[in-house]
């Protein structure tokens, strides 16, 4: 079966996004055939459709999706996005910030555990430059 255009161009703008450092760290993950379905799926409706409409640029699509994790509580997500949200352009001080005011909005017990996660990601993304 041929793959579709969307899910070539989701792979493409998912590699944009995670760069390549994420994108090995996590590869292992679609190793199994389950988890490719899942990750192929992921790839064209939520990189291929989401990601590529008109309307916001990628540095606000993925500030948003950073509010969305913390705002649920999804920290495996919130790492992987706040890595993207980095290379889209945002500072580790205008993340944090971000964090900081939905604690107005969302409670200090979820924006605690998401400058935790915050404060990790950074520093292993120092680490790695």
């Amino acid at each position: 079966m041929s793959e579709s255009e969307t899910l070539k161009k989701g792979r493409q703008i998912r590699g944009e996004l995670m760069g390549e450092t994420l994108v090995n760290k996590i590869a292992n993950i679609y190793d199994d055939p389950i988890m490719k379905k899942f990750g192929d799926y992921a790839s064209e409706a939520v990189f291929g459709l989401l990601w590529t409409r008109p309307g916001l640029d990628l540095k606000t699509r993925a500030l948003i999706c950073v509010v969305s994790d913390t705002a649920t509580g999804r920290w495996p997500e919130l790492a992987l996005h706040l890595r993207m949200a980095r290379r889209q352009g945002w500072t580790e001080d205008e993340l944090s910030e971000v964090l900081l005011h939905l604690s107005g909005y969302i409670g200090v017990p979820l924006v605690r555990e998401a400058m935790i996660t915050a404060k990790e990601v950074f520093a292993e993304m120092r680490n790695e430059e």
